[in-house]
């Protein structure tokens, strides 16, 4: 008997779409792929149709429950479990899932963040089904990925805005493929494939660290004696415990019909990352949220703890999720493909150009998009680009948009490839450019990375954002070609266009190292915004210039991004009330005592010798010193923390505690890392970064 191969079960708990063309009758087929293209809206009974044969493949499965699994502005998921069994004749079971249950949910709108859309006697809510995302079975419930708004219609969750973003960029995207008469391209649609990075450290250390348990990053630490210095860990041998998780990861992956693709060792200790291959957005999102609750439980299953934080140890590298973003037609043209003769594909280039105008007049809402509180800690050190947007195109295509920027008539590509000379190869392919790692949005081959978002979040606002600013430039430059009729009079009215966006915005673009100081310089030289603390760039949200550009795009009326701002404000808030909470409670209740331990262990010794000593003497009052300074810090982020209050304001406490508390606690933190150093391991209650590192 042959043994099952894990191939075998690709896809088998993801209703998709080949699995509703094999279980629905054409007719009903053909309506449901009809309305993912927008060119139809379902029925009652095609809706019926599609939610019994849903109910009937779930149940064959084992599930029991139903759930309409949304997206609220928590920046996570929820679900609220129904089962199939409902009452039949003679109060007999029967199982039961119409269509107005798969289309329509309802919830409680005011128990999740609304930002001030919903009040607390305003409690309804509803979940919509979003027929273009696959349902799919997560431990025995057939999970249904549905919106969220509001009674009155208003977006109380990330996946409405992303479909309408989407919906935008396809709208602008297609009308000016039609110029260049491609004629037949009805839909463009955005790709996206996002690496997710992420650590594991033993379980068992982890709940030993409130901090970690309570924040997701360690609040205090001091480096261990090897960390990152030798480099061992980066690509290197996974280790066998580790991989055994990661194999467990890919099953279940692959059992969601999600391409787990590539899995390696990242740069820090115990850090890693997964890769899926490009989907459409909004699944790339769901998939995407759904790999980052697999990573969580399957590392529990495992002995771990999987921590998503952006940066969980500091002075290690942190972890992001780099966005990969691309344009692909309906009938598989991927727009920002250059081919091998960029310099003559202006298509490409009228694309590329509109990009380069969206990341320059927006760079705030790109910065505020990538982020929450925990990327601060990343942003600008070692392993991430800085807070500065700037964009990085490569050798070949620089030269030509530099060309094309000073109006030289003969566009060409100047860059030579030369090839390698490898024995027993007679063929080895070279990219036209190095890739820049520095870079927070970087050309790479076919598609943009967008290096700076966070890693513990979801994607969704950084889509929604990138989606709706580049279908904006779009917009306008279709609105410019609307008038030509001839191709060749299109082709040259474009590379105007591209010139005029080259020269007012080539500020942005940027191919040098990005971690220097002097690129700082020089991006205040060209008036390139720097916001380094991302509770500053929240307000970029409902800025004139970005409301206007969001209304006229139907991805957000104002009173939203308002509500937005609210939920982020707060949830920041929150965030550095948590921090600052636990540290206080850790260093009184443990920090503390170990300490006055370890001064009492070196005053018996000395005591019990009878005679002075150097050594101890010189022990006792560096400990006591440390008592001193520890005393001292730990009343003044006490007092700080507890002064917040004389700012009622959300953001007004918010920059309070951005600019007073957290250097409080970073002052504290300071003096408990010496304490670490200065006492032995019998008194210190923690595991240490050494712990962590060596546990795996």
């Amino acid at each position: 008997m042959t043994e099952k191969h894990p191939f075998d079960d690709f896809g088998i708990n993801l209703f998709s779409e080949s699995v509703m063309k094999e279980c629905l009758p054409h007719p009903i087929y053909t309506k449901w792929k009809t309305a993912t293209r927008k060119e139809d809206a379902l029925d009652r009974n095609t809706a019926d149709a599609i939610a019994h044969a849903m109910k009937t493949w779930a149940m064959e499965k084992g599930c029991t429950h139903f759930t309409h699994w949304f997206q609220p502005l928590t920046g996570s998921t929820a679900e609220k479990h129904d089962s199939f069994i409902e009452p039949g004749d003679h109060n007999q079971p029967i199982s039961r899932f119409s269509g107005k249950s798969l289309i329509k949910g309802e919830g409680d709108a005011s128990s999740f963040p609304s930002g001030g859309l919903r009040a607390t006697f305003e409690a309804r809510g509803y979940t919509y089904w979003d027929c273009t995302s696959p349902a799919f079975i997560r431990d025995n419930v057939l999970c249904i990925p549905t919106i969220f708004v509001s009674y009155n219609g208003e977006t109380l969750d990330k996946k409405a805005p992303l479909l309408k973003s989407a919906e935008a960029i396809s709208k602008q995207a297609t009308r000016i493929v039609n110029l260049f008469k491609d004629k037949d391209i009805k839909r463009v649609n955005a790709m996206v494939g996002l690496e997710q990075e992420y650590f594991l450290i033993d379980k068992q250390q982890y709940q030993k660290r409130m901090d970690l348990m309570h924040t997701g990053r360690t609040l205090f630490g001091s480096m261990p004696p090897k960390s990152m210095d030798i480099r061992g860990h980066y690509f290197g041998s996974i280790p066998e415990r580790v991989q055994a998780f990661m194999s467990d990861v890919d099953k279940e992956l692959w059992k969601l019909g999600i391409y787990a693709k590539t899995e390696h060792n990242e740069v820090a200790p115990c850090q890693f990352e997964i890769a899926p291959l490009f989907i459409d957005v909004n699944v790339a999102i769901d998939q995407n949220l759904i790999i980052m609750d697999v990573l969580k439980k399957q590392a529990d299953r495992h002995g771990f703890a999987c921590l998503l934080h952006e940066k969980p140890f500091q002075g290690v590298n942190g972890s992001g999720k780099h966005n990969n973003w691309s344009l692909v037609t309906d009938d598989g043209q991927n727009l920002l493909e250059p081919g091998d003769r960029p310099h003559e594909n202006i298509r490409f280039l009228l694309f590329v150009c509109a990009i380069i105008e969206a990341v320059d007049t927006y760079p705030e809402l790109l910065r505020m998009a990538a982020s929450c509180y925990g990327n601060d800690y990343r942003l600008g050190a070692d392993e991430a680009p800085p807070a500065v947007i700037s964009i990085c195109m490569g050798d070949e295509l620089e030269i030509i948009l530099e060309k094309l920027r000073k109006g030289e008539h003969e566009l060409k590509n100047e860059v030579e490839t030369q090839p390698y000379a490898i024995a027993n190869l007679s063929y080895v392919p070279k990219d036209t450019s190095d890739r820049n790692r520095t870079s927070p949005f970087a050309f790479t081959g076919n598609k943009f990375e967008f290096r700076m978002v966070g890693s513990s979040r979801s994607a969704s606002t950084t889509n929604i954002i990138l989606n709706t600013i580049v279908a904006d430039s779009l917009s306008r430059i279709a609105d410019e070609l609307q008038n030509y009729k001839y191709i060749d009079d299109i082709r040259k009215k474009s590379l105007t266009i591209c010139r005029n966006i080259l020269q007012k915005h080539h500020r942005i673009l940027f191919s040098g190292d990005g971690y220097s100081e002097e690129w700082l310089k020089e991006a205040d030289r060209r008036g390139l915004p720097n916001i380094a603390h991302y509770i500053d760039s929240i307000q970029a949200l409902i800025d004139d210039k970005a409301i206007a550009m969001f209304e006229r795009n139907k991805v957000y009326n104002e009173l939203e991004l308002q509500a937005r701002v609210d939920i982020l404000t707060e949830e920041y808030r929150k965030s550095v009330k948590a921090e600052v909470l636990t540290l206080l409670n850790i260093s009184k209740k443990e920090i503390l005592p170990a300490l006055v331990k370890e001064i009492k262990f070196y005053s018996d010794a000395q005591n019990s010798l009878g005679i002075e000593n150097a050594y101890y003497q010189r022990k006792i009052k560096h400990l006591l010193q440390l008592l001193h300074d520890f005393d001292e810090y730990y009343h003044e982020l006490k007092e700080k923390m507890e002064n917040r209050e004389q700012h009622p304001e959300n953001r007004a406490k918010a920059k309070y505690l951005d600019t007073v508390v957290l250097p409080a606690m970073d002052a504290l933190r300071t003096v408990i890392d010496n304490i670490e150093e200065s006492i032995s391991r019998e008194h210190y209650p923690f595991p240490t970064y050494d712990d962590m590192f060596m546990a795996m």
